[in-house]
Formats: structure tokens, C-alpha cells, sequence
């Protein structure tokens, strides 16, 4: 089926920014980062699945950019297939992976039109890809649909781009643009077309809305019993980008039918 408009221009937009977005992965997979990520992705998916080994889980990683999630699952000893839209992403993520690209299965698929079965996935995870979806209640619906019963959802996103229709948030991210400059660190939000992104994110749906109480009420209309912590971002986030995003903090939403 073909893409939409804003589908077409999100993989444009993030084929340009794959090397940039990789290179931050790669500091990622090289400092404290690595450790606390994979921390908290054990600790997650072993307190729901406290007498299931690792090896026995299927876990398929949407939206997974340049492979940041998929790279720590797949060290930790679980199945994973990785799905992106855009292509430029998938090869930087094969290349993050190294030694380990032949154990991770790396699909090109677009997250609100998945081509897996029902019931394929024992874990589903997603890192700062919601917001940026078109229809966002169709991929939560897809994702419902292909995780097994007893499976468990982890998505972790923020209210990016909030700031273009909210006053007291459009501050504090002036803010943030402020504090960044004074700490002499680099500002994340700063240079690679951001004026693109920023034209998309007006046109897209969850910009304007208010989460994560949004996706708690979807999630609960399609099945699922769903929690979510607003404070994760204090657990993963380095003193660079506690500075950078402090007027969006990252929340996990955690999910099951």
C-alpha cells in the first residue's frame, strides 16, 4: 500500500538524519547509556516474565532506528525482529550491530501496517517513534494485534514538538535552549532540518495532545490493561539530555492484554 504524504515525508526526513541519528546511538552503545538502558529493559521484561528464560521470548523492536534497542536485546539472549520505515535507518542499525546483525531479524515495515501474523510477539518495544505517526491509534492497534496473550508492551516516548501549540511549553523549551547554551553542551534540538521536523509535527496528531494520559485510554479501549511512570526519564537519561529535553521528560508506558 503506498505510503502517505506524511509517511513519505518522515522517511525523507529521517533518511537524511540516519548518519546523525546513528552516530548518537553509537555514543549510546559506548557509554553508562549502554548499562542503564539494558538494566531496565531486563528488569522490565523479567518482572513479567519472571520464570520464562530469555531465550524463549520473541520480541520484535518498532521503530528501531539505528538499532539502539535491538542491539541490547539481541546481547541479552532474546529472539528479535527490528522494523523501520525508513531503509538509510536499517543499514545504520546492521552496521551497529556488527557481529550480531545475522541474529537480528531487520524488516522494513511501516509500524501502523505490520505484516506479522496475530499473536507473533511475546514483547514489543518502542522508543520515540509514537509521536511522529500519522494515525498513532493504528499502530497501537497493530501492536495489540500481534502481541500474544500475556505479552507485555514497552513504549517509551515523550510529548516532543508540544511546544508549537502550548505557551507554558513552548517556554520551557526555550528554556531548555537557554540552559543548554549555558552548560556549553550540545543542543539536540539544533541544526539537521529541524524546521522540516517541525513541519511535520504540526500536522500530526499527538504534538497537540496531552500524554501519557492519551495512550492509557486508547490502550484501554483496545483490551489492554495499561500503566505508565512519567518519572523513567530520572533512571536512563544522561546529564546532557536531562538538560536538553527537561521540558519533555521521557515516560514509559507498559501495557498487556
Amino acid at each position: 500500500m503506498p505510503l502517505s504524504t506524511i509517511l513519505s515525508e518522515n522517511r525523507q526526513y529521517w533518511t537524511g538524519r540516519s548518519a546523525g541519528y546513528s552516530k548518537v546511538n553509537r555514543t549510546e552503545l559506548s557509554t553508562d547509556q549502554r548499562k542503564k538502558w539494558k538494566s531496565c529493559l531486563k528488569k522490565e521484561i523479567t518482572n513479567h516474565f519472571p520464570a520464562t528464560p530469555f531465550e524463549e521470548l520473541r520480541v520484535l523492536d518498532v521503530g528501531t532506528g539505528p538499532g539502539f534497542f535491538a542491539i541490547l536485546l539481541c546481547e541479552m539472549g532474546l529472539s528479535v525482529t527490528a522494523v523501520d520505515l525508513t531503509p538509510a535507518m536499517l543499514e545504520e542499525a546492521r552496521r551497529n550491530a556488527g557481529s550480531l546483525a545475522g541474529q537480528i531479524r531487520f524488516l522494513e515495515m511501516n509500524a501502523e501496517e505490520l505484516d506479522f501474523s496475530d499473536d507473533s510477539f511475546d514483547v514489543i518495544v518502542s522508543r520515540n517513534l509514537t509521536w511522529n505517526l500519522p494515525h498513532p491509534e493504528k499502530a497501537y492497534a497493530e501492536w495489540s494485534r500481534v502481541l500474544r496473550p500475556g505479552g507485555l508492551l514497552l513504549n517509551f516516548d515523550a510529548n516532543w514538538y508540544s511546544y508549537l501549540f502550548d505557551g507554558e511549553a513552548l517556554s520551557a523549551y526555550e528554556t531548555d535552549r537557554i540552559n543548554s547554551a549555558a552548560e556549553g553542551i550540545h543542543d539536540a534540538n539544533i541544526g539537521e532540518n529541524f524546521d522540516i521536523m517541525e513541519g511535520i509535527a504540526r500536522r500530526i496528531p499527538l504534538s497537540r495532545i496531552s500524554r501519557p494520559g492519551w495512550d492509557i485510554d486508547l490502550l484501554g479501549r483496545l483490551g489492554m490493561r495499561a500503566e505508565a511512570d512519567e518519572s523513567f526519564w530520572e533512571k536512563v537519561w544522561s546529564r546532557e539530555e536531562k538538560i536538553n529535553f527537561s521540558s519533555t521528560p521521557m515516560f514509559i508506558i507498559r501495557a498487556g492484554i
